[in-house]
């Protein structure tokens, strides 16, 4: 079998299982195109890859969703947030356990943002109590970085406020880094030169530096195309099998399937 008949046996497979063929068929022609190998040795044969991927689209299994309830490491109780008169938040409620993946949802401006950044130390709440047990990974959608930083500047300066020694973060990050289809950290240059989805990739890899036991992440595929997407999802079950309790926020319902529970924001009256 060539190269492409087994792509377009690929792209009818997964078609056929009412998945996207694009992403996962151009990741694989690019993988068989630099090594020169043969795809039924690189991958198998292509129904049984199509299937490989379905069930890493899906991300948890029904064996998982029914996994024992471990330890709490995020507990947010009553949480309020009031900005004036306007009430962004009114009592809001959170747990989120060691290897379990939540999904905030809900409508533009219902406050899942803010609740983040209520979880992550850097906002206070009107009311209510957040409690972390272990160290705190924070992913923002936008900003996070310093113009005049390099990357591997970064992983240093993150690395040594979660007690990763210099040349441990340095290789971490950059490890991180290339798993989010950026090889070439070392000579990017500052931040302020990289693309909006590149800086994005930089704040991923900074949130999750250093393996924290909660990680809280804000549309952090902001940018990112359909590999380095489906890559982050890739990073985010590794986190959740490692025992990590992940917070993400999000406005695309599609990606709910990929997750343990989902917490819906958007108040009573307007779902």
């Amino acid at each position: 079998m060539t190269v492409d008949e087994w792509l377009a046996a690929l792209s009818a497979e997964l078609r056929r299982r009412q998945v996207d063929p694009s992403g996962p068929v151009g990741e694989a022609a690019v993988h068989l195109r630099d090594s020169g190998q043969a795809p039924l040795s690189v991958f198998g044969p292509p129904a049984a890859y199509a299937l490989a991927v379905v069930e890493s689209l899906r991300g948890t299994t029904a064996a998982a969703r029914r996994r024992p309830r471990s330890d709490v490491r995020l507990e947010a109780r009553g949480i309020t947030k009031k900005y004036g008169r306007r009430t962004v938040l009114n009592g809001v409620d959170l747990s989120v356990h060691a290897g379990e993946v939540v999904a905030m949802i809900g409508a533009n401006g219902c406050g899942k943002s803010t609740m983040l950044r209520i979880c992550a130390g850097l906002t206070r709440p009107s009311s209510g109590e957040v409690r972390i047990h272990g160290r705190v990974g924070y992913c923002p959608q936008a900003g996070g970085t310093s113009d005049y930083l390099t990357a591997d500047e970064h992983f240093v300066l993150v690395g040594a406020g979660r007690g990763v020694p210099r040349t441990a973060a340095r290789a971490e990050g950059r490890a991180r880094a290339a798993a989010l289809d950026w090889p070439h950290v070392a000579r990017d240059g500052q931040a302020r030169h990289l693309s909006g989805g590149t800086r994005q990739k930089l704040n991923l890899v900074l949130g999750g530096l250093g393996d924290p036991d909660v990680l809280l992440l804000d549309e952090p595929y902001q940018g990112f195309d359909n590999g380095t997407y489906l890559d982050f999802w890739q990073q985010v079950w590794r986190w959740r099998d490692a025992g990590s309790a992940i917070v993400v926020v999000t406005h695309l319902l599609g990606e709910l399937d990929r997750v343990d529970t989902v917490l819906d924001l958007t108040p009573r009256g307007e779902r």
